[in-house]
């Protein structure tokens, strides 16, 4: 009987074995999503406002998200907004700057991935998941494999930068890094996309794991008062991450390029434009 029953099991094994091989199929056909890696030198996640308690009935049609396969850089940014806010009215802040973004630039999201305000609270921004490798609209040439992080106001020479924005903007970058073991001052090698960023399209730039938008971009954003924080951003978030402290500033364990190979979806309108 046992042998009788063999060309049946045979059978039955065949056709898991097919089933199996279709639904891998059907998952490498499609792109497939940015899982967080475990590495020795993760941070905790901080509290992240999601962006429904933000944009409320303002949202937009919009395209799907685009993603890339992991995050090795941080750009920082500011909104050049006033800085006088209560922090009650981030939200609206938050809106108006969307509003903006998606109405007089007809973009299709914001470009920012998050926004942190003068209070330390960090507000996801453009849509696709936090976790994720969300393909921002906000350093031209060096939207792939980075996350473009806006402070909430106006940061130019001579300006205050709250301690909590600091500390709020170190925690993101300490996390969102983290995800992929990239050391916050480390520098890693980003291909530029644009030619109107710094570099020729196509060339390998070796940049800050944790930069300045005028780093990649001919801009002074984020404004000369939290630019020149850069460095102690840069320290605050290693240790978030429990690494050692050191000389390690302006070196790369793991240089890595950002350029993801063809895009899954063609470049939208905010990538070919001067973005904030």
């Amino acid at each position: 009987m046992a042998l009788g029953c063999l060309p049946g099991c045979a059978a039955v094994a065949a056709l898991v074995l097919c089933a199996h091989g279709v639904e891998h199929a059907a998952e490498t056909a499609r792109p497939a999503p940015s899982r967080p890696i475990a590495t020795p030198y993760a941070a905790p996640r901080p509290h992240i406002v999601p962006r429904a308690q933000w944009l409320g009935d303002a949202a937009r049609k919009q395209p799907r998200p685009r993603y890339d396969d992991r995050v090795v850089a941080v750009f920082l940014h500011h909104t050049d907004s006033p800085n006088d806010y209560d922090c009650a009215d981030a939200p609206r802040i938050i809106r108006d700057l969307y509003t903006g973004q998606t109405g007089t630039r007809d973009w299709d999201d914001i470009g920012y991935n998050f926004v942190v305000d003068r209070c330390g609270t960090v507000y996801e921004g453009r849509a696709g998941g936090v976790e994720r490798a969300v393909t921002g609209a906000h350093t031209q040439g060096f939207n792939h494999r980075t996350t473009g992080i806006a402070a909430l106001g106006t940061f130019t020479a001579g300006m205050s930068v709250p301690r909590p924005m600091l500390h709020a903007i170190a925690a993101l970058s300490a996390w969102k890094l983290g995800l992929t073991g990239t050391d916050p001052r480390a520098r890693v090698r980003l291909v530029s996309s644009n030619g109107l960023s710094r570099y020729a399209a196509g060339s390998t730039a070796e940049l800050p794991a944790l930069a300045g938008h005028n780093d990649g971009y001919m801009t002074s954003c984020p404004g000369a008062a939290l630019h020149a924080r850069l460095p102690e951003i840069r320290r605050l978030a290693a240790r978030l991450q429990g690494r050692p402290a050191g000389p390690q500033e302006g070196h790369s364990e793991h240089a890595v390029s950002s350029d993801p190979g063809a895009l899954r979806s063609p470049p939208q309108e905010a990538d070919r434009r001067w973005e904030p």
